[in-house]
């Protein structure tokens, strides 16, 4: 059995800290794959790896590769996952996003972004000036890029999903020796900023600006920004290596390599220490220009920098390069005394039977809490699962000794380990860091896994972590509908045995994806296992299945998504067409008629006035200056295509009273009548309503154009007889009233009220002089004139209203005092004996007053005090 090498066995020290290479994948290419001839360029947290020919460089014909430009991406362990045949020119620009999305830049500025490991890719230009001046170089970061063209302008995009390319400050003219960016989130101004090396010195761009940082030191060939953004690593062509703080205030250390040949690479090792590479040999150059090399004697070398540590990769090893983490170098530095080196230790004593297990327990008993932590952390950091199980053996053995402790850490930590274990196998090549899959978090780890179709290991992976299972499945089946050489039927049968019963399944999602692939029978047939119609019916809409989806949403019972339907179809449809279909759907029609009522605009959008049946006679007289938002327009063809014409008339009853000229009115009133005159007796009623409408308008027209300024238009018989008695037309008046056989009660009461209405009192006067009676009593007469003021003539109106016999007994006593009379008041009181009112109003008026004594004469006689 081979010996398992221990831990410090990579080790190197580099100033203070320890420095180690693990050895990742063995045996990673093919030999005759020449990596000196390649572009390689590694997506982080241990993703793919995308191999593209220098085309700089020529390359002799080896029979069994293909002649034919491609883009191949691989796994860390040397899997080809997918290969991308390219002829769309030359390649600028080869990078990854945060994601795993592989970028591709060409000469003149077309980015193509693939979005999965399979090939699928959307696309977009960085613009006219990357299109006319060409692109030189780009670099990328989390989730954006920024390219540099042949002029020195730089075209930034902030975002893959949503590409809106901007250019930034302008460089002076100028080589760019070299040049890099600092991301976003690194920035005070929180815009990515541009280092360039220019002559001498390093400008730094970003959107607003570009200014000199004043270096002397340039030109450099290699500039690198760390992790964290907070330093800068020069490599000058002399063959130096500065770092500086990224403010470019403080010089933090100086390097000379001595060597003549400029580095393949210069990238940051985390954030304590840079690497130099060559193509056999790797520098590791930390503060105070402490060193560590690394020599590959087996063919090129390419440097793949991540966050916490670099990968280097040739044809028959891939490494990983780190600073060793502070909990492994706690646990197994050489002449360690910690509690957790201790606690390991106590294990190894333990496995082995000897006593001194227990005395290594009882020296750290005070810091076994400690101890337990640390090696639990330790065994997180560990590629070698040899070491992880000792290290989570230990901290089980320390717990097990203490009374008290909380396992949460240490069961989380054996559920990751078996998660990083599982991902770093070679079959599967995704060798991730602790620190790398903290930052990635397990959903990001599925979708990675979902991208290169382990759908096994991603559902084993979510069971125990107790994560969703939706979207694998939906992956799964999506790309079944895109690959799969079965039938529709078949793989319908398929998807639905397999993903019925399962929850969250959206089954809109795999419907989309096979319509995109042309297999619109096959969608059309998923679609019917989606549980939610609002899922449903975009898509539909989309795969013109319009009838369908209207049946989809009127019967989910969602007005709002029957009104979406409605609406699309009104748009794409003729109009015709469109009734034809809500026709046979009375809930469809009446949604449509209801919009109209309120307002088609907001809920069906407007209509062209194009669409409309303009050879029918609804629109012979135009929509009108109407102000309501009612569409009349669709109303009307709407009614005229189902042969409603009562409805039909009520929609041009309605526009004639919006308008404010009665000819207008008038005009649309007799296309009401019009369209009710077919069948005569059974609309009797209505014709006659609206012919004594168009009269009364006829009659509007002509009191408008002689009384002018005044108008009639849109008024009511009453009304307008009110306002021609109160402007004092009263023969017009009558001819109304008689025209519309307004009653003698109803026209007497519309007579008092325009009289008061316009203080005639000697017009009351002599009507009430004239006439014995009046049609509606006379004490509407008392009660007008007396609301209106005229508490004189108010109390006329009495004795007739007495005379009537329509009061009570008594009720003239109240109706003189409310017109001020009180010694009237008092005589009616003695009229009707009633002592009661007669003694209220003499104390009201005061026995002192002359009225007062008025008032107590008159009750002597009848009432004794």
């Amino acid at each position: 059995m081979m010996e398992v090498p221990h831990p410090t066995a990579g080790w190197e020290q580099v100033g203070e800290k320890f420095y180690r290479k693990t050895q990742l994948y063995t045996q990673v290419f093919d030999a005759d794959l020449d990596l000196d001839n390649y572009i390689v360029a590694g997506a982080p947290y241990g993703g793919a790896v995308a191999l593209y020919r220098d085309e700089e460089k020529l390359v002799a014909f080896a029979a069994g590769r293909p002649s034919k430009p491609s883009i191949d991406i691989y796994s860390c362990a040397g899997k080809l996952i997918r290969r991308i045949p390219w002829d769309k020119g030359s390649i600028k620009g080869l990078g990854w996003s945060e994601d795993e999305k592989l970028l591709v830049v060409t000469g003149d500025g077309t980015v193509r972004c693939y979005y999965d490991l399979q090939g699928d890719f959307t696309q977009f230009s960085l613009g006219h000036d990357a299109d006319e001046i060409g692109v030189r170089s780009c670099k990328f970061y989390g989730h954006g890029l920024v390219a540099l063209l042949n002029n020195n302008s730089l075209v930034s995009v902030s975002a893959y999903d949503e590409p809106r390319p901007k250019l930034l400050a302008q460089p002076p003219e100028g080589q760019v020796h070299s040049w890099s960016l600092v991301p976003p989130a690194y920035t005070l101004s929180r815009s990515v900023e541009v280092l360039l090396s220019i002559g001498q010195t390093i400008y730094v761009s970003d959107a607003s600006e570009c200014e000199d940082r004043f270096i002397d030191i340039g030109p450099f060939s290699h500039i690198s920004i760390s992790p964290n953004g907070k330093f800068v690593a020069l490599y000058t062509k002399t063959g130096k290596a500065h770092v500086i703080s990224s403010d470019f205030q403080t010089r933090l250390s100086e390097y000379v390599s001595k060597s003549k040949i400029p580095p393949q690479y210069f990238e940051w090792c985390g954030n304590d220490a840079v690497v130099i590479a060559w193509e056999d040999e790797v520098r590791l150059v930390g503060p105070g220009g402490s060193l560590a090399r690394f020599y590959y004697d087996n063919g090129r070398i390419h440097i793949l920098p991540d966050f916490d540590g670099v990968r280097v990769l040739a044809n028959d090893t891939c490494d990983f390069l780190q600073k060793v983490p502070d909990v492994i170098e706690e646990v197994f530095r050489l002449g360690t005394d910690s509690p957790a080196s201790i606690l390991l230790d106590a294990v190894e004593q333990l496995e082995m039977q000897s006593p001194k297990a227990d005395d290594n327990i009882q020296l750290i008993r005070s810091n076994l809490v400690e101890a337990v932590d640390t090696c639990v952390n330790a065994a997180g950091q560990e590629f070698s699962i040899h070491w992880q199980k000792q290290l989570l053996k230990a901290a089980s053995f320390g717990k097990s000794v203490l009374d008290i402790y909380n396992s949460d850490d240490f069961v989380d930590m054996c559920e990751t380990l078996r998660v990083l274990n599982a991902v770093r196998f070679f079959e599967i090549g995704l060798p991730l860091s602790y620190e790398q899959y903290q930052r990635l978090s397990p959903s990001g780890l599925i979708a990675r896994l979902l991208n290169r179709r382990e759908y096994l290991l991603a559902l084993k992976i979510a069971g125990y972590l107790r994560l969703p299972t939706d979207k694998i499945y939906v992956h799964w089946a999506s790309a079944k509908v895109r690959v799969g050489a079965e039938d529709d039927d078949t793989i319908c049968r398929k998807i639905v045995d397999k993903l019925s019963g399962k929850p969250g399944i959206s089954f809109e999602a795999i419907a989309r994806a096979a319509y995109d692939e042309g297999r619109g029978r096959l969608a059309t047939e998923l679609l019917n296992h989606e549980p939610r119609a609002g899922r449903q019916v975009p898509l539909l809409l989309s795969m013109e299945e319009d009838e369908v989806a209207l049946d989809k949403a009127i019967e989910s019972g969602d007005t709002d998504l029957v009104y979406f339907v409605l609406h699309q179809l009104k748009r794409k449809l003729p109009l015709a067409t469109f009734f034809r279909v809500i026709s046979s759907r009375p809930t469809a029609t009446a949604l449509v008629e209801a919009s109209a009522r309120l307002g088609g605009g907001v809920v069906l959008g407007n209509v062209d006035e194009g669409q409309h049946a303009a050879s029918h006679n609804y629109n012979q007289s135009g929509s009108g200056s109407t102000t309501t938002c009612e569409d009349t327009a669709l109303l009307k063809d709407l009614y005229y295509q189902d042969d409603r014409r009562v409805d039909g008339s009520d929609v041009f009853v309605r526009e004639a009273l919006r308008q404010p000229e009665a000819r207008t009115a008038a005009d649309k009133l007799a296309l009401a009548a019009k369209l009710l005159s077919d069948n005569a007796k059974e609309n009797a009623f209505e014709l006659s309503a609206l012919k004594e409408a168009t009269t009364l308008l006829r009659m509007q027209e002509a009191f408008d154009r002689d009384l002018h300024p005044e108008t009639f238009t849109g008024l009511s018989v009453n009304q307008t007889v009110f306002k021609l008695i109160r402007l004092g037309y009263h023969g017009r008046a009558k001819k109304v009233q008689s025209e519309f056989k307004v009653t003698e009660k109803v026209a007497g009461w519309i007579r008092l009220q325009a009289l008061v209405s316009k203080r005639d009192w000697s017009e009351i006067e002599d009507l009430a002089s004239k006439n014995r009676k009046s049609p509606i009593g006379w004490e509407p007469f008392y009660t007008q004139v007396l609301q209106a003021g005229n508490q004189r003539l108010a109390a006329t109106f009495i004795p007739k209203c007495a005379a009537s016999g329509g009061l009570e007994p008594g009720a003239t006593i109240g109706m003189y005092e409310k017109c001020g009379m009180r010694v009237k008041a008092a005589e009616e009181a003695v009229k009707f004996k009633d002592a009661e009112a007669w003694a209220r109003l003499l104390e009201e008026a005061g026995k002192g007053t002359q009225e007062g004594r008025e008032i107590e004469r008159l009750g002597q006689s009848v009432f004794r005090r």
